[in-house]
């Protein structure tokens, strides 16, 4: 192989070379900037094939799907100074490649920390004017909404970065306030059953009242009814007993005596001191002669 044949080579190889940092491609998949002596002379450089100066130019890829924040739990203070552990994370994207490099250097990793410093500053901001039920179960959306909102304008001014979405996964209270939100719910729950107790026994004692009530008065009509009963009774007895007396007076008297003997010695122990010639034995005497 002779001299003119190596040059030939050489220079073969040398345009390939040369060709190769010549050429780049960007995919539907990135962004990308091109740099000069690394100072930014193009950026937002669409997808397919582009020429560069060779050993002049460097060009830097940024992924340019949306990306996941995933950041670690965080403690913030509600309004009334109430501690919770906040668990969050967020979805965002590179939208202008120019400011996301001369921010970040284009390290992604360097963008997810500014990132999550922003976060965390708009959670606490947020949190810090809602009181601990608003931030647990009633506004979370609409604090998650104006969240995303704020840091998307941050974001695109500081970092060139569009926020899609900020969301809270979970919301918990550290150990020592749940054992204390636990008690005081404990306590409410004692009051309020105490309570329910308190009118249920109230009702109960009106009811039973109403009862012995409507008792009373059942058994005064029923006490009225009897004695104005065993009161016709006695008045159609007495008229059987005048009827009877009219029509024999004798045997009527001797009637009387009877029930008079049977009422006097019902019991064997029943001791009477009477004359002997009372008229109460009279009919006894009578039936002795």
């Amino acid at each position: 192989m002779n001299f003119r044949t190596i040059l030939v080579l050489i220079v073969i190889g040398a345009l390939a070379v040369v060709g190769y940092n010549s050429v780049y491609v960007v995919t539907e998949l990135q962004r990308a900037v091109l740099l000069q002596f690394g100072e930014l002379v193009e950026s937002n450089i669409q997808p397919g094939l582009h020429f560069k100066k060779p050993f002049i130019n460097d060009v830097v890829r940024f992924d340019a799907r949306v990306l996941t924040l995933d950041a670690r739990p965080e403690r913030f203070l509600t309004l009334e100074k109430k501690a919770v552990i906040v668990d969050s994370f967020a979805k965002f994207r590179v939208d202008d490649s120019a400011k996301f490099y001369t921010s970040t250097s284009g390290d992604e990793t360097r963008a997810e920390s500014l990132l999550k410093q922003r976060i965390n500053t708009g959670l606490r901001n947020e949190i810090s004017t809602r009181s601990l039920y608003e931030v647990v179960s009633g506004e979370r959306d609409q604090l998650m909404n104006i969240l995303t909102e704020a840091l998307d304008k941050v974001a695109r001014e500081e970092l060139g970065v569009e926020i899609v979405d900020v969301r809270v996964k979970r919301i918990d209270l550290p150990n020592e306030v749940s054992d204390s939100v636990y008690d005081r719910m404990n306590t409410e729950r004692d009051i309020e059953a105490k309570e329910h107790r308190a009118q249920g026994q109230e009702l109960a004692a009106g009811i039973r009242a109403d009862a012995d009530k409507q008792q009373q008065v059942i058994l005064a009509e029923a006490y009225a009814e009897a004695e104005e009963i065993r009161g016709e009774g006695d008045a159609q007895a007495a008229a059987i007993y005048a009827s009877a007396y009219n029509k024999d007076p004798e045997f009527y008297k001797f009637n009387r005596s009877m029930q008079a003997y049977a009422a006097t010695f019902s019991d064997k122990g029943d001791i009477i001191l009477v004359q002997p010639d009372s008229d109460f034995f009279k009919y006894l005497k009578s039936s002795t002669q």
